[in-house]
């Protein structure tokens, strides 16, 4: 991450000098030491950042809202959405916990929400931005269709099925692809799920208008659904079709039907190891210590919540019925794209320590790639990032949907239900990897796990693209 004099905070091993007053100070900060807290340096204050985060979800987790408040109030003063990276990020997750505060109190959160509009066009953009900024999506792209070429080598009859049809740039592509095979171009037909008609109508008109540049026989087909809600059936998935299923990060939202609301309010998650985290990074010297390294003898969120998260295990009804039915269409691939990290545990603190490490390497590839007073950038930090880390954070129950898992999970969902894993081929990882280069940044990496992709900044996984075979 940048410093604001352009210093690496990752690089960094000055001392926290200052930090040992934190521990001098009262459990609810009395005495708001402000003129301290804005004399800290950039390293220092990201430092007392993330300090002060889990000391306030820690606080909000036992239900002592008086504390949390205080230090809330302290965030305020150090964060900012227009500040470097890590004031950024706090200002998103200091949000986020005052939105899990605010949620107790229902009437207070409906009145104060109740006029909020949001724009289905700038729904639409921010997720443009997303793919137009960021290498994931286009690098999921290229894999997919790789993938989807190979296994429709020979096929007369094509369907996909894309189970989030937001961008028609990837289809395109495809149909430039099979219209040079040496066979010639199958007849190609295409299912676009998607919740908002605006987006399926525009992906319409642009791949109609390049197939029939191309000559291409192609019908695109809307289906209008929440994935939760989708009726397979409307899918019109036909006899004697080549079928391919494409998901990108949709698949975790099924997981929420299955986590009942919490007989609790939302702030009575107490989680003793998130305490244990805390005093853990106390000991830390630096923000790169925090946000680059681990704390696997302290908190190890991967493997408490696989052992003690009836949620976050492979059991899911919603996710096997929904698995099932798509093995019951026969497809000869289904390509998976998913964030690679583990955002489904039960409590807070687990969450909440998965998230930061997750959001801080999305938030310094937007470092790397705009600058701070960007109004491109700030509308992905608060619109996209901003809203899946309240989610993460502040909701419970059927409401929270942002429930991201590591590729480990997805093998063990497919194989119980029916899927085998296809390896990605030689050609398709090459392509993947010509695109990153293409990218001025060398912070973007491929690595290859099981035969799948998963896209990192840094050292840290992002993102998985996995491909599936029904296994008879």
């Amino acid at each position: 991450m940048l410093q604001d004099d352009g210093s690496s905070s990752v690089t960094s091993s000055s001392p926290l000098q200052n930090f040992s007053m934190i521990s001098s100070l009262s459990p609810g900060f009395g005495g708001s030491p402000y003129q301290w807290l804005k004399e800290l340096k950039s390293e220092e204050r990201g430092l007392y950042l993330i300090h002060l985060l889990l000391t306030c979800a820690n606080h909000v987790a036992a239900g002592n809202l008086e504390n949390a408040n205080i230090a809330l109030d302290q965030i305020s003063h150090l964060a900012s959405p227009n500040g470097d990276t890590m004031q950024r990020i706090a200002s998103y997750f200091a949000e986020a916990l005052a939105d899990r505060i605010m949620r107790s109190w229902h009437g207070i959160y409906k009145a104060l929400h109740s006029t909020k509009l949001w724009m289905v066009s700038e729904d639409i953009l921010v997720k443009k931005m997303f793919f137009e900024y960021f290498p994931f999506l286009k690098v999921a792209s290229v894999i997919t269709n790789q993938a989807i070429i190979e296994a429709m080598e020979g096929e007369k009859m094509v369907h996909i099925v894309d189970l989030n049809a937001s961008e028609p740039l990837q289809w395109r592509a495809l149909l430039q692809d099979l219209s040079a095979r040496p066979e010639g171009p199958p007849h190609l037909r295409i299912t676009g799920v998607h919740q908002q008609k605006e987006v399926l109508e525009q992906i319409a008109h642009v791949l109609t208008e390049e197939a029939e540049k191309l000559d291409i026989p192609f019908q695109f087909h809307q289906v209008v659904s929440k994935l939760e809600n989708l009726d397979i059936e409307k899918l019109r998935v036909k006899t004697g079709e080549a079928l391919a299923i494409s998901s990108v990060m949709q698949l975790h939202t099924l997981l929420a039907h299955d986590d009942e609301p919490p007989k609790k309010s939302p702030l009575a998650f107490k989680n003793l190891n998130g305490l244990h985290l805390q005093r853990s990074l106390l000991n830390q010297n630096t923000l790169g210590d925090l946000l680059e390294k681990d704390t696997p003898n302290v908190f190890s969120p991967g493997n408490e919540s696989a052992s003690s998260s009836p949620l976050s295990t492979t059991a899911s009804a919603k996710m096997d019925g929904f698995l099932h039915a798509l093995w019951g269409l026969s497809p000869k691939v289904m390509v998976v794209t998913e964030q690679d990290s583990n955002h489904n545990g039960t409590t807070l603190m687990e969450r909440l320590s998965e998230s930061l490490y997750f959001y801080a390497a999305l938030f310094d590839c937007l470092e790397f790639t705009l600058q701070r007073t960007s109004l491109e950038r700030l509308k992905v930090e608060k619109m996209l990032f901003g809203e899946e880390i309240k989610n993460i954070v502040a909701c419970e129950g059927g409401e929270r949907k942002e429930r991201h898992e590591k590729l480990d999970k997805w093998f063990q969902r497919f194989d119980g239900a029916g899927f085998g894993n296809v390896p990605l081929s030689y050609y398709a990882m090459l392509q993947a990897r010509r695109l990153l280069q293409s990218y001025s940044c060398e912070g973007y990496k491929i690595k290859e796990e099981r035969g799948s992709v998963v896209i990192c900044w840094q050292d840290r996984p992002l993102f998985s693209v996995s491909a599936w075979r029904c296994r008879r």
